[in-house]
């Protein structure tokens, strides 16, 4: 396998699994089932009834817990390992037969997407959380889940064009940790007076 194929077909769902595994889950399944894309055989075993409806009932739990603040933050500490895990697996699973390298390399390219999409988003919400109105949190939160489920189907009937995407938003990503950690050291670098 292709360093090409493996960054098309498991950086997007990495991604989208970020904002929300169980969103991401439910697309590929549902995608698969109903037959709105040809899906990979790799990921065949997400069309089971069960695991659809596993993943559809979690999302509709995380889509009321996610638009109460505060709660919202205590989900998200709470998939801090359950979305780069799910990334991980999403990524391994797409790969389909490979060898143990490329599965590994999967895992990790998948996981760490996953993680900093995660950590993006878990900090976004922390900071949101601040405004006494709820509706930016309901926006935000909406926003996500509207993002996770257009990644997703775009990762599967357009890899190119998710990826692209996704590319830009990782480095728009990466430029704001950027500028926030380089804020953080003049702020702690000044000497007192």
């Amino acid at each position: 396998m292709s360093l090409g194929t493996l960054i098309l077909h498991t950086v997007p769902l990495s991604f989208a699994a970020g904002l929300n595994v169980y969103a991401t889950v439910a697309v590929i399944g549902l995608c698969g089932r109903y037959n709105l894309v040809a899906l990979p055989e790799s990921l065949h075993a997400f069309t089971h009834p069960l695991v659809i409806g596993a993943a559809v009932a979690m999302f509709l739990i995380e889509f009321v817990a996610d638009k109460i603040p505060w709660l919202d933050s205590i989900w998200d500490a709470v998939h801090t390992i359950i979305r780069p895990l799910g990334g991980a697996f999403i990524a391994v699973t797409a790969l389909g037969d490979a060898s143990p390298a490329a599965e590994v390399i999967a895992a990790l390219v998948g996981g760490s997407t996953a993680m900093t999409t995660h950590l993006t988003k878990a900090g976004t919400r922390a900071a949101v959380n601040t405004s006494p109105e709820p509706f930016s949190n309901w926006l935000l939160s909406l926003g996500e889940d509207v993002l996770a489920v257009a990644i997703s189907y775009g990762a599967l009937s357009h890899p190119f064009l998710a990826l692209a995407i996704v590319g830009a938003l990782l480095l728009i990503i990466f430029a704001c940790a950027s500028l926030v950690i380089r804020a953080v050291r003049r702020r702690f670098s000044r000497k007192p007076a």
